[in-house]
């Protein structure tokens, strides 16, 4: 695998992984460190907080440090660790739908928006459009959502993201410009385009 957005070797990389299997927090730390900021931007995405998006990292984190040594095959690190970040958003997302607070304030939103509340120049419709596009994005399949998320806010090419998914780069290819069709499609139902 070429380097990519990982700044050291991929040799380095697996001799970390192995030494972070049996248990070396210090391996497992400089993993951690070479990941981080993906990680954090494809929370950050799905759940709109900062905070949110730090704790579900966190929890990632830990998660994958824990079950570290039943990672079956050492190059699907990064494809594994984005996994357990996305069932983990995941799960907060339905959380966030459970609870009332938000319910309501989805109420509030609506009744505001049919009064004219927001009007097409303020801040409001870019924030609607960051909104249509988390949406997009939702309505995908879990594994285009991390082969979009990979490319997009990861970096990596699909060469690399087939190489973590154990996929052919053609198959990655064809599923993002499928996936990416989907929420085009999606997008101009909810512009009207």
């Amino acid at each position: 695998m070429s380097e990519g957005r990982w700044s050291m070797e991929r040799s380095e990389e697996l001799r970390l992984i192995k030494m972070a299997k049996k248990g070396n927090v210090d391996a497992f730390g400089r993993l951690y460190e070479e990941v981080y900021k993906d990680l954090y931007r494809f929370a950050l995405f799905m759940l709109k907080e900062p905070h949110d998006a730090e704790d579900v990292v966190g929890d990632t984190v830990a998660a994958a440090f824990e079950g570290i040594r039943g990672l079956r095959h050492d190059e699907a690190f990064r494809g594994w660790i984005f996994r357990i970040l996305a069932n983990k958003s995941k799960r907060v997302l339905k959380h966030y739908a459970e609870r009332p607070v938000f319910r309501e304030f989805d109420a509030v939103a609506e009744a505001e928006e049919m009064q004219g509340g927001h009007d097409a120049g303020s801040s409001g419709a870019g924030q609607e459009d960051i909104l249509d596009l988390r949406d997009a994005f939702q309505q995908l399949t879990e594994e285009d959502r991390l082969i979009v998320g990979l490319s997009f806010f990861g970096g990596y090419n699909s060469q690399e993201i087939a190489e973590m998914l154990r996929k052919k780069p053609g198959t990655v290819r064809s599923r993002q410009s499928r996936a990416l069709a989907r929420m085009r499609t999606h997008l101009s139902g909810s512009y009207g385009i």
